[in-house]
Formats: C-alpha cells, structure tokens, sequence
C-alpha cells in the first residue's frame, strides 16, 4: 500500500553506503495543517533507498513536495529485547507549484514527477514551433 504527503522541503542528508550492496538516503518535509484553528507542524522523516537515492536530487530545501511512500517495519531481538522500527520508503517526489496568489487562482499545479520524465523520452511531445 502506497500513502502520499505533500510539505516542504527542510532538510535532505549526502547518501549513505551502508553495505557494499545497500545505499540509503534521509530527507525530511514539514508538513503544517489547521487542526480545529489551531496551527500544528510535524516533520516527517523518509528514506531513499538503492536506486532511489537520486529522486531528492531535483528538488531544493524550501521546494513543496509531494512525497509517494510506502511503510515497511521491523522488529528487532537483542539480548532478549525487543524493538520495533518503522520507515517511511520514498519512491517518488514531484515538485509542487503555487499558483500565483495575485491572480486569485488558489489551486496547486503538479508537476510531472521528477523521477519518471525525460525530455528525450518516446512520449514526449515536442509543440515547439521551431
């Protein structure tokens, strides 16, 4: 199962080899809402893993986001304790457009994800009339 949260950017880490085989790297949104008139901020943490790494590379701290995860825990046993862990797996990131408030247009324009489109793609529609 899939879940999506859009926020902004406050934060995103270098990448981590953690075996010769798995890569991992961090980034974090904050995501305000209005709960009841009252303002409430959380950060969430999430986690790029192998070869999506590079999915937070084309977006900039302060940038809205729409993050697509998915959830994945763990429970760990050491010395006859146990502990459960929780990670929040990003595989995709678009970057989120306001639309200009001086218009009085309030919607939020999606851009094509950042990690799926290529100018060069076969899909691509060239419109330009030069």
């Amino acid at each position: 199962m899939s879940y999506e949260l859009t926020g902004k950017l406050v934060a995103k880490y270098d990448t981590i080899q953690r075996t010769e085989t798995f890569k991992i790297r961090e980034f974090a949104v904050e995501k305000t809402e209005d709960i009841g008139g009252r303002t409430i901020t959380n950060y969430v943490k999430f986690q790029a893993i192998q070869d999506k790494t590079a999915i937070i590379d084309k977006v900039n701290i302060g940038d809205e986001i729409k993050v697509s995860f998915n959830i994945k825990g763990s429970k760990w046993e050491k010395e006859g304790k146990v502990n459960y862990f929780t990670n929040l797996d990003a595989w995709r990131i678009e970057q989120v457009l306001q639309a200009a408030t001086d218009k009085g247009v309030t919607d939020t324009e999606y851009m094509e994800p950042l990690d799926t489109f290529s100018a060069t793609s076969p899909d691509a529609i060239d419109d330009l009339p030069f």
